[in-house]
């Protein structure tokens, strides 16, 4: 990228590691006022590098992997949707796995009410949101830790989670294209995710919109793996051509949707529910 500035490709920097930066914040570190602070992040969203958010801005989604808090800032309200639909279609008395990713992480937020599940994972921040309740037994994929995210990945990991068959797996992926495949950065999470399919009844895919605008190199899976797919607005006619002709269920969870999906069903496959 060009036509920066130092202290802008600062601010960029920041956005990129944190997630977010806020004008008052940004001013007093640079020693600049906040209307010149304002007009750096205009220029960074001028050139699709940040979004503009009250007080300041996010990082734009776009095709680089972002760092794991970043990401956590990136559709956080729309991934809260997803994840409180995702938990309403699991019952109590099941066995799942879930696998890494700010938006799965989000199910298993959702999921702390839930009675007598045992979840099997490769994401220490979902066991970490999970094992202090008396009603959940949680199992974690042993292996490597990634420094990163606190994914548990390696050949130990997915040797362990082929182990297991479970009722219901919910994965996350970091792009899908318009043909159906699920994308991913590093290879050796996608192999813990292969693992994690290959090794349920029901795979439930919960992936906001920003996915569909991205790419990554490496390949999960094809959607027509999955049984549910959860997202946060209608799928482009391409995408949405195929999950009809799969028998995919597709759900379209909106922000502020919460306390409808407590009470939806699911319509037939290949339907389209939206929970707003």
């Amino acid at each position: 990228m060009t036509g920066l500035s130092h202290r802008q490709s600062e601010i960029l920097n920041t956005a990129r590691a944190f997630g977010r930066v806020m004008v008052d914040d940004l001013a007093k570190r640079f020693e600049v006022s906040a209307q010149t602070i304002r007009k750096d992040l205009n220029d960074l969203c001028e050139q699709r590098s940040l979004t503009r958010i009250h007080g300041g801005a996010i990082i734009a989604s776009g095709v680089e992997n972002l760092a794991y808090e970043a990401r956590r800032f990136v559709a956080a309200e729309e991934k809260k949707a997803i994840g409180t639909a995702a938990a309403a279609l699991i019952p109590n008395g099941c066995s799942l796995f879930i696998n890494i990713g700010t938006t799965t992480e989000e199910v298993a937020s959702a999921l702390t009410s839930h009675e007598d599940l045992l979840v099997i994972t490769n994401n220490l921040n979902v066991a970490m949101l999970l094992y202090r309740h008396p009603r959940i037994e949680v199992i974690v994929a042993g292996g490597a830790v990634r420094r990163a995210d606190g994914a548990v990945i390696g050949s130990t990991a997915i040797s362990q989670i082929g182990q297991f068959k479970v009722d219901y797996a919910i994965i996350g992926a970091s792009a899908i294209d318009e043909e159906g495949a699920l994308l991913d950065f590093d290879y050796r999470e996608v192999q813990a995710s292969q693992a994690i399919i290959a090794n349920a009844r029901s795979v439930m895919l919960v992936a906001d919109s920003t996915k569909l605008r991205r790419s990554a190199p490496v390949r999960i899976a094809h959607i027509s793996q999955i049984q549910t797919f959860i997202t946060d607005v209608a799928l482009p006619p391409a995408l949405a051509s195929i999950c009809h002709t799969r028998g995919i269920a597709v759900i379209e969870a909106m922000p502020g949707a919460a306390a409808e999906s407590d009470e939806a069903n699911v319509e037939p496959a290949s339907t389209v529910t939206r929970l707003r």
